[in-house]
């Protein structure tokens, strides 16, 4: 029992970094373009622009990524109490991988819609406003 009480603890640690690195990055960014914290790829550090564009929407990917995680990760977990430490570490060690996924996949999203509303050198394109998501 106390290897799943581990296991729960750690995918729904996952689960609330998703959902609270995703709610803060959708209201701001950090607030200097750097290398150390914060959705850096080349494209999202050209400028101030797509610093926070960038943020913001892999902000409310990461957060409805989380909240479907949450129950998703506590239903799964759930069925497997009282089961074998092989059992309750392989569900634990696939909800770890999916929600792996759903963190690294936000960047092909992410950086479709930044090269949709700002050119190769972070210059808005057309004067859109940048709706995002």
């Amino acid at each position: 029992m106390g290897f799943w009480i581990y296991m729960l603890l750690m995918n729904l640690l996952n689960t609330f970094t998703l959902i609270g690195f995703g709610k803060h990055f959708m209201r701001k960014a950090p607030k200097e373009i750097n290398e150390v914290f914060g959705y850096r790829t080349p494209m999202s550090m050209k400028n101030k622009d797509t610093w926070e564009f960038a943020h913001k929407y892999c902000g409310k990917i990461w957060y409805f990524c989380g909240v479907i995680s949450l129950p998703t990760t506590v239903i799964l977990m759930l069925l497997v109490i009282g089961k074998n430490m092989e059992v309750v570490g392989t569900v634990g060690a696939i909800i770890t991988g999916v929600q792996l996924v759903f963190l690294i996949g936000s960047i092909f999203p992410t950086e479709i819609a930044l090269r949709k509303n700002f050119d190769k050198n972070g210059k808005r394109k057309n004067g859109r406003s940048g709706n995002i998501i």
